[in-house]
């Protein structure tokens, strides 16, 4: 269990410090902090029980209209800002000293035109494009100005820069520019979620997500393990992982998913994104052991 994390988000919950960590795991992800107390009492909690700390970018909550970081926008201006959020971010996140910050990427999400996505959920339509109006050259330029940046920023602060995958297109399945990306820049890693990957598999008729993680599975650090019943409508999301959620009822289908990253990349980082109040303390360790099991 020392690649296991849990989340903190809003706060440093100490109840759910209590009764979601065990002593072999290997640290917290921390997202959306509202109070500078909260901060420090994550650096005292670090310290005392010596857990390493990631950060779900934003760190801060209110710092924006939009949650992520639109740095592929179209707009030069909202790009530019973009990026200055970042290094906001990454000067007040020094003390933090956090092994990894990661991003949703792409942002804005570029949507096949082909695909209804009514059930994606974006808060605000700055956060998506659509295919149609975005071109695949936008793409590769904008993240080669991304990778570079990244690149530059994790080694002066000294942090792995994560992306973790939004809804993907066919640029990115259907061609190798991102991971040709990847292999020229090494410190950028990826972070793959499995709620998402089985929603747009479940929505998208010319999407594989176990295709997506075979290709990918080398450049992960990280899994955003979760689970979410995909039937007539979208519900349960951010369910922790059992083995009585079957595929068959429109759960994900984790042991598929969690045998291509064994396979593929043994030492993967696992980041429980669940709501584990929403089950038993017995439910609970059942998940942690069950997942132990399978990446045996």
């Amino acid at each position: 269990m020392n690649r296991f994390l849990i989340g903190q988000y809003g706060a440093f919950d100490e109840a759910k410090f209590r009764r979601d960590f065990r002593a072999d795991f290997y640290g917290i992800e921390a997202c959306l902090f509202e109070d500078e107390s909260d901060k420090q009492r994550l650096i005292e909690a670090s310290s005392k029980h010596g857990f390493r700390t990631g950060i779900h970018f934003p760190f801060r909550a209110g710092g924006s209209v939009v949650r992520d970081a639109l740095f592929l926008a179209q707009d030069a201006a909202v790009r530019s800002q973009a990026y200055e959020r970042i290094q906001r971010e990454l000067e007040e996140l020094v003390p933090v000293n956090p092994d990894y910050v990661l991003f949703h990427y792409p942002k804005p999400v570029i949507m096949d035109d082909r695909v209804d996505w009514s059930q994606w959920r974006f808060a605000d339509r700055s956060e998506y494009e659509y295919e149609s109006g975005y071109s695949f050259d936008e793409l590769k330029a904008r993240s080669e100005e991304l990778f570079v940046w990244l690149s530059a920023k994790g080694e002066e602060y000294r942090f792995t820069p994560l992306l973790e995958f939004d809804a993907l297109n066919r640029y990115v399945y259907e061609t190798d520019f991102l991971e040709r990306l990847l292999d020229r820049y090494p410190r950028i890693r990826l972070c793959l979620d499995t709620g998402r990957l089985h929603v747009q598999d479940c929505l998208d008729p010319y999407f594989d997500a176990k295709a997506i993680i075979s290709k990918f599975v080398r450049f992960t650090d990280s899994i955003h393990l979760k689970n979410v019943r995909v039937t007539d409508q979208i519900t349960l999301n951010n369910h922790p992982v059992l083995p009585r959620l079957k595929p068959e009822d429109g759960w994900a289908p984790i042991e598929d998913y969690l045998s291509l990253f064994k396979a593929g990349n043994p030492d993967v980082m696992i980041m429980f994104e669940h709501r584990s109040d929403w089950v038993s303390d017995e439910e609970l360790e059942d998940c942690y052991r069950w997942v132990e099991q399978l990446l045996r």
